[in-house]
């Protein structure tokens, strides 16, 4: 991590305070737009939902590891039992061909994208970013091209690739090993040139330094961007994927350089964590929506126990959750306690 945002490094009470809205979205005053009742998704972990022409889209990582998958709704609840199409599955041998890992869709440029994370048949761990693409209107139904690798600085182990419009700049949000710095993953930001390759040289925002950040495997992963009251809030998920897992937040000021590590301020403690009262176990590869009120909400995955036998990568029981985003006084979010299992929103 730079000197700059260690210096910057938020005291632990004020980073337990929470965070705000996707970039973009303002809340809209009225009713709460619906409820859901959590677990949302069932064996579905890093969840990504997008809203676009009225519905709610829904991808994730399957226990499978072998496909991307998408479903669609008119509401949150809906995605609880929506069907769900393949837009991409991998091939039987070969290149991306190994383990499939934390799709994302975006709708830039008049074309819908999925990131997607995807290692090969003899190297299920070689893990790279791909991009598939598609100009049809309906994702659902959209026959899907897949435009290559992602392009960074380094062939090295790279994952969780999340997209963002700010001041009419379209930027790319990543997670990357980096050669010569012993990490498993930092995440790193650069404007996109085209949906696969940067318009200049990334800047690393953030390294796994923290005690919370490193335990089990010393890991950054899984970002999410929020803007609220004129504020840009990134978060990220830290450790292994067991009960150890959490969430921690990067911050800057909107009109900030943002490819200017010194902008952004890292908290100290995690936002979203553990909670056994809540029933919610290793928190954590979040995204973003709104409800129907234009509500924040945060979707993210978490188990409801524990002891797990065996990898953690291979229990299947990491559900995708969702909750409304709560700001405190002076516009932070704050995501502790989780809702516990249950009816959700109102």
């Amino acid at each position: 991590m730079t000197d700059a945002i260690h210096r910057r490094t938020l005291l632990a009470a004020a980073a337990s305070m929470p965070l705000g809205l996707t970039a973009g979205c303002a809340p809209r005053p009225g009713k709460a737009g619906g409820r859901w009742t959590n677990p949302l998704v069932r064996q579905r972990a890093d969840p990504h939902v997008t809203r676009h022409g009225g519905h709610y889209y829904f991808t994730a990582s399957v226990p499978e590891y072998d496909r991307v998958v998408l479903r669609r709704a008119t509401t949150l609840q809906g995605l609880a039992d929506a069907a769900e199409a393949v837009p991409w599955r991998r091939p039987a041998s070969g290149r991306m061909a190994g383990y499939i890992w934390a799709p994302e869709l975006h709708r830039f440029d008049g074309r819908w994208h999925i990131y997607f994370a995807a290692g090969d048949s003899d190297q299920k761990f070689r893990i790279r970013t791909y991009v598939l693409a598609s100009a049809d209107p309906d994702p659902m139904a959209a026959r899907w091209s897949l435009l290559g690798q992602l392009e960074t600085p380094w062939d090295s182990f790279t994952l969780d690739a999340t997209s963002f419009e700010h001041r009419g700049t379209r930027y790319l949000c990543w997670a990357q090993a980096e050669p010569g710095i012993g990490t498993n993953s930092n995440l790193y930001l650069a404007p996109l040139a085209t949906p696969t390759t940067l318009a200049r040289a990334p800047v690393r925002l953030t390294v796994p330094e923290l005690d919370w950040e490193v335990q089990g495997f010393k890991v950054n992963e899984g970002p999410a961007l929020l803007a609220h009251g004129g504020r840009l809030f990134l978060t990220y998920s830290a450790s292994a994927t067991d009960a150890r897992y959490c969430m921690g937040m990067l911050s800057a000021d909107a009109g900030a350089d943002l490819m200017d590590a010194a902008s952004w301020t890292k908290s100290s403690v995690p936002v979203l964590a553990t909670d056994p009262a809540a029933g919610v176990f290793g928190p954590g590869h979040n995204s973003f929506t709104t409800d129907a009120s234009g509500r924040p909400v945060i979707v993210y995955h978490a188990r409801g126990y524990r002891e797990i036998k065996g990898n953690p990568l291979f229990d299947p029981n990491r559900h995708a959750r969702a909750e409304h985003v709560r700001f405190d006084a002076a516009g932070v979010p704050r995501f502790m306690p989780p809702a516990p299992d249950g009816p959700v929103g109102g």
